[in-house]
């Protein structure tokens, strides 16, 4: 949580905190900003025990003053006086811009910098910099950053922005049940009222609408597969692809709030008019599997655990898993779950690998996600839902309830 960022800065050694970029998909930049609507050339700087600081354009003052925190106009720093003095050397220009925001706030030693910028660029820009100015130290991390850390565990109010989410995404699963019900067969496929039949991106479309409409928004799409596709786990599916009775459609939705924020994460499996008994059969063994993955599930217990058991249950169910052989793609091929918040995959994840040493902390917010896959037979079959650990509590809360159900019947068949 936030109020950890501190705490894990003590921890590290850590002196101060940067991040550059704007505020869109830079999960750290909308982090630290409060959602605030910013530009590129932003900065926010932390130093340690103190409150985060904006450095932004003037022409987004307004924005940033949204944010709560204190703002300082970049302009002081006069940009293109630097960049003259320096005869168009941007790197040095940009350098020396950077160590004038640092000396604003009297930050030196270890500064640990992140946020969205070409990779190149940045590794030159804080290389510049340190040469310019032995007295810092930049630092970067790889793997469970401050903030990765910081997102782990999610308090009320970063719930309650999840939980509305899924409350405007379960409006339209809804909407996609009874669209899909709502249509004839003909020929073993559903058709639209001209006799043409229904297709995945006929589908899609609604779906994007029926988002735009509650202002929710899909950055990486959405999977409707079906057949073939929904036994390849991260296939979006062909939007030429009709609708066939009894084939299994794999639905995963992930949106967030629109302009970016935190993001959803649901699955459902859905065969329209019957299932075939080996999908029933599949779709049973899933959902036993979820089920006593979740009613096992408790604070402070290994994350691994969960899918160690997961990988028992399908293999002593003649499964193939990634555990037995890393290089399936039938079977079990996945992890049970993972952490989810402005990023769609974060940390804890539910992986069996050795050194996980993820635990059910209080207040992480987390998906589970069983599934079977067998596209060469056909089919594939996935039950994801959101969970929160509360705090207050200690037990699992369910965000975005909608029914389990495999078989969408038809009005008319």
């Amino acid at each position: 949580m936030k109020s950890d960022l501190d705490r894990l800065m003590s921890e590290r050694n850590i002196d101060a905190l940067m991040v550059t970029g704007s505020a869109h998909a830079n999960p750290a930049m909308y982090y630290m900003v409060n959602g605030a609507k910013l530009g590129e050339v932003t900065v926010v700087i932390k130093k340690r025990g103190e409150a985060p600081v904006i450095i932004a354009n003037s022409m987004e003052r307004d924005e940033a003053a949204k944010s709560g925190l204190r703002v300082i106009d970049r302009n002081q720093f006069d940009g293109a006086k630097l960049l003259n003095e320096e005869k168009g050397n941007a790197l040095r220009a940009r350098a020396r811009l950077m160590a004038a925001m640092l000396d604003e706030l009297s930050i030196t030693g270890r500064v640990a910098v992140y946020g969205r910028e070409e990779q190149g660029a940045a590794f030159a820009l804080w290389s510049e910099l340190m040469t310019m100015r032995p007295d810092l130290q930049i630092v970067g991390e790889y793997n469970n950053s401050i903030f990765e850390r910081a997102w782990y565990t999610k308090d009320a109010d970063e719930v309650a922005r999840i939980r509305a989410v899924g409350e405007k995404t379960m409006i339209v699963v809804g909407d996609t049940w009874d669209f899909l019900a709502g249509h004839r067969a003909q020929d073993g496929v559903l058709v639209k009222p001209d006799g043409s039949p229904l297709t995945v991106g006929d589908v899609k479309r609604e779906i994007r609408r029926w988002s735009m409409d509650l202002n929710i928004e899909h950055p990486d799409d959405f999977i409707f597969a079906i057949g073939r596709d929904a036994g390849v786990p991260h296939s979006h599916g062909e939007d030429s692809d009709p609708i066939a009775l009894g084939q299994t459609i794999v639905y995963d939705i992930f949106p967030t709030e629109a302009g970016g924020g935190y993001f959803f994460d649901f699955t459902r499996t859905w065969c329209v008019g019957y299932a075939p008994p080996e999908v029933e059969k599949a779709y049973h063994e899933v959902m036993e599997i979820f089920n006593i993955a979740t009613d096992s599930m408790q604070a402070g217990a290994s994350c691994a655990q969960y899918q160690k058991m997961t990988n028992d249950y399908f293999e002593a169910h003649g499964h193939p898993t990634t555990r037995t052989n890393p290089k399936t793609i039938e079977g079990y091929v996945h992890s049970l779950g993972h952490g989810v918040g402005l990023n769609i995959h974060e940390s804890p994840r539910l992986s069996e690998f050795e050194g996980n040493l993820d635990t059910l902390e209080p207040g992480v917010a987390i998906t589970v996600e069983p599934g079977l896959y067998y596209p060469d037979r056909g089919f594939g079959v996935r039950v994801e839902d959101f969970l929160w650990l509360n705090p207050a509590t200690k037990t699992l809360e369910t965000i975005g309830e909608f029914k389990k159900d495999l078989v969408i019947p038809l009005k008319a068949m």
